[in-house]
């Protein structure tokens, strides 16, 4: 425990001693305001002229901050990440390798899995701070409106989970390569083929349509931006971290094995 703790602990200062950590944060939480205020504000905009166009306001009294601001605001969130995350992801390992240091570290007295689960939550830990500072945005929704508080509550869930995925196949992207750039372009690909895949499911056969709906990281994120926590979709996130992070640990491996 105490091994796995310094390698987390190391990582995880690693992103604030450089400037990777400050930037993607700040560009992340530019991003996000921009759509959180444009959504605020062409709702504000259809409720004031509804208060004054009768015919418009029969229209308007269909929609609500929930799903006019809410669901549009972690939609979006879920989509910058898809750009964010590989920047944080990329260099966990390429860093090391380009360096050499990954010889040294994979000789050290830790086992291969404490080394990528320091790399893992030591990244996820710096997620969770840019997660966490969106939350005034549901704060002030409900200092001045009446949004529902369960879509607040599994849209958070939602893209913890969303994060720790994207996060998982960055982290595996990093094994394969010592550039950077690439690491970061090969999980930024990756990511965007597991986003999009579902939206050729209705060009495909009923079965294969099925399985590309299945494996699609938006089928399953769908339900907790509408409010909803399905089981199915908790184990779909699940075994897809694990996936990714049981594929890196065996790339750690096979570098042993090539000496």
């Amino acid at each position: 425990m105490r091994i796995f703790y310094l390698i987390f602990k190391k990582e995880f200062k690693s992103y604030f001693a450089s400037p990777v950590a400050y930037v993607v944060i700040t560009m992340f939480l530019i991003l996000a305001g921009y759509f959180f205020y444009n959504s605020l504000a062409l709702f504000s905009t259809i409720s004031f002229q509804a208060t004054m166009n009768p015919m418009l306001a029969k229209q308007v009294g269909l929609l609500n901050i929930t799903e006019s601001v809410v669901r549009p605001l972690f939609g979006n969130i879920s989509v910058i990440l898809l750009l964010m995350v590989p920047l944080l992801t990329m260099r966990l390992f390429s860093e090391e390798k380009k360096s050499g240091t990954i010889e040294l570290l994979l000789t050290y007295p830790v086992t291969d899995m404490q080394v990528l689960l320091g790399k893992f939550l030591s990244c996820m830990a710096v997620f969770v701070i840019m997660i966490a500072l969106t939350a005034i945005y549901p704060v002030l929704l409900i200092a001045f409106g009446q949004p529902e508080t369960g879509p607040i509550i599994t849209g958070y869930i939602g893209l913890f989970l969303v994060g720790a995925s994207f996060i998982s196949l960055g982290i595996f992207a990093s094994s394969l390569t010592e550039n950077q750039i690439i690491a970061a372009t090969v999980a930024f690909g990756l990511l965007l083929l597991f986003w999009m895949i579902s939206f050729s499911a209705s060009l495909a056969g009923q079965t294969m349509g099925d399985i590309l709906s299945y494996i699609s990281l938006t089928a399953h994120w769908e339900g907790f931006a509408k409010g909803v926590i399905d089981t199915e979709d908790i184990v779909y996130y699940l075994i897809f971290i694990s996936l990714f992070l049981f594929l890196t640990l065996r790339i750690l491996e096979s570098k042993k094995w090539r000496g």
